[in-house]
């Protein structure tokens, strides 16, 4: 009886962290609205610093238009950005860029 409860809490256990890992891989992220605290908790390999970095530069760059930006960022690299891609979403500022860009390059 032991052993089946032991077994049964185990079993509880590992199913509860197959189904927390997809809802936690689920999430997403504005980095155009986002604070550094939600960009920290969603993102893979992005710390608290890596996140305050990609704020600022929001900041004093205006919003991100692709996802190739955010390697601009200091410590952040295309391979991170690869990483967090459908983690991350641009937003109303960074579509809105986009559709500009594209409407002054259209003949």
């Amino acid at each position: 009886m032991r052993s089946f409860v032991k077994s049964s809490v185990l079993l509880s256990l590992v199913l509860a962290a197959l189904f927390a890992g997809p809802a936690a891989a689920s999430d997403k992220v504005d980095v155009n609205t986002a604070d550094a605290a939600t960009i920290d908790r969603v993102l893979v390999n992005i710390g608290p610093s890596k996140a305050e970095a990609i704020v600022a530069h929001r900041t004093a760059n205006g919003p991100y238009k692709s996802l190739e930006q955010l390697a601009q960022v200091k410590g952040i690299g295309l391979k991170t950005v690869e990483k967090n891609r459908d983690r991350i979403e641009l937003g109303a500022s960074g579509a809105a860029g986009k559709k500009a860009t594209a409407a002054a390059s259209a003949p």
